[in-house]
């Protein structure tokens, strides 16, 4: 078939084609106006995920994964939002869905999941693209009720938001204030121990005391020198025996340097007097006699004075073993001192892992605690939904194009449907095509001339047509 042939067929039953096409339109036309109205209203809410939590105060991952965005739209869907639109609207309280609710469902199951899923069937959610807003769309019949839906369900994303991130938080706070109830209990203990091991050791401070016992063992040590030294020293001077002459104490002894001066002195009278009077004359035998003495008297001082370094060295073995006992036992407290204070190092240290962990975990409390009554969400409305004016559907002007459109194809092809059970000659090339013979000419598409002319042919061929077939 060529384009002339299939013009032709067109123009020859052109009524078929029009008749289906006004048909068509007039169905949709009909349709469209028996239909009832419905209005569709678009709210739009706008995902935050720049700034940081206001109570944390650092970014969180989740809102940066690539997901996020559609389980947004997921939560939107969800019975959750659905069933919370459905208590803030209080649709669960109208008589007349009360009635249709029981005729629906005879009454078993809740109304609430029943409206809800009503309300889900003409939600439409929808995240832009590239961006961070998300349409939601309700269609109604009624444009108010429709508005409504849209901002109630709005406002239920946002609630449902802020319910998934403070009931978490309200369950983390519960756990840490368990947690912190046992660890304070555990941390009075600690504190409790520490301060009875105080009390029963008596310490008050253990560093200052520490400190005082440690000089006075240093000071014992220094004492036990000194004392040594000290008895050293007499024992040698005990043993100096005829050197004892030349000891200090004894040249600087003023009894013993008077004596000596004395012996010298009368030593030179006498000299004198031997040389004058004689060794047997009476004054010289009387100061040979007072010189005699005075050596004596001078033996017995320098005797005096050694065996005083014998009493000295005794005393110093005594005051030695003295402070060897008082070392001995100043090293015992101070081991002792030691031991205490490493016990009570165990104990602070209790303390002190005891106390970290309690403010470790009240931090974490108070923190967990702000969250759970936290009332801010990352989801904000940035166009509220409004009553609207035009009806979604149907859509006159658009449906009438498309039954334009569909009935000019269903037109055409019932017309081919029809050619196709009675066909016809059309032109003379369908005439040659169908005789299979050579066309001599055609007569003219004017006057009675060419109506007989067609009526002739038409005559002549149909006689033909048994013999051609017999061929």
């Amino acid at each position: 078939m060529n384009l002339q042939q299939f013009l032709l067929i067109l123009r020859a039953r052109y009524k078929v084609v029009l008749f289906t096409l006004l048909g068509t339109v007039a169905v949709t036309l009909v349709v469209g106006l028996v239909l009832p109205k419905r209005y569709t209203a678009a709210s739009a809410v706008v995902v935050d995920v720049k700034s940081p939590d206001p109570i944390v105060g650092m970014y969180l991952p989740a809102v940066a994964m690539p997901g996020y965005m559609a389980t947004q739209v997921d939560v939107i869907n969800s019975d959750r939002v659905a069933q919370k639109v459905v208590k803030m609207t209080k649709l669960d309280q109208s008589p007349q869905v009360k009635e249709q609710w029981l005729e629906d469902t005879d009454g078993k199951g809740k109304i609430e999941v029943w409206l809800a899923g009503l309300l889900q069937k003409k939600l439409d959610v929808k995240p832009s693209r590239e961006s961070n807003v998300i349409n939601i769309s309700y269609t109604a019949v009624d444009p108010g009720f429709a508005a409504a839906i849209a901002n109630a369900f709005a406002q239920a994303y946002i609630d449902t938001t802020i319910e998934l991130k403070v009931e978490p938080a309200k369950q983390y706070a519960r756990w840490f204030e368990e947690q912190g109830k046992t660890l304070r209990d555990h941390l009075e203990k600690a504190q409790n121990r520490l301060s009875e091991y105080q009390q029963q050791k008596g310490i008050v401070a253990s560093d200052e005391r520490l400190d005082n016992e440690t000089a006075k063992l240093n000071e014992l040590s220094t004492q036990l020198t000194i004392v040594q030294a000290q008895t050293s020293d007499a024992q040698s001077k005990q043993k100096s025996g005829s050197a004892s002459d030349t000891l200090p104490e004894v040249v600087q002894n003023p009894l013993i340097m008077n004596l000596k001066l004395d012996i010298s002195r009368l030593e030179g009278k006498l000299q004198d007097a031997a040389g004058n009077l004689g060794k047997n004359h009476p004054q010289y035998q009387r100061m040979e006699s007072e010189l005699a003495e005075l050596k004596k008297k001078l033996e017995v001082e320098t005797l005096h004075i050694t065996s005083g370094f014998s009493t000295s060295r005794a005393v110093g073995k005594g005051k030695e073993s003295d402070l060897r006992a008082a070392i001995e036992a100043q090293k015992k407290k101070l081991l002792e001192i030691k031991s205490q204070r490493d016990e009570l190092a165990v104990l602070m240290r209790d303390v002190e892992a005891a106390q970290k962990a309690f403010e470790a975990v009240s931090q974490r409390f108070n923190q967990t605690s702000l969250e759970s009554q936290s009332t801010q969400t990352n989801v904000a409305v940035l166009t509220p939904a409004s009553e609207p004016i035009e009806p979604s559907f149907p859509k006159l002007l658009l449906n009438t194009l498309v039954s334009i459109f569909l009935g000019t194809l269903l037109g055409v092809g019932a017309a081919f449907m029809l050619e196709m059970l009675d066909q016809r000659i059309r032109s003379a090339g369908d005439l040659a095509e169908m005789l299979q013979l050579s066309l001599l000419g055609v007569i003219p598409k004017t006057g009675a001339a060419a109506k007989r002319a067609r009526r002739l042919a038409r005559l002549v061929f149909w006689r033909r047509k048994p013999a051609l077939a017999a061929h």
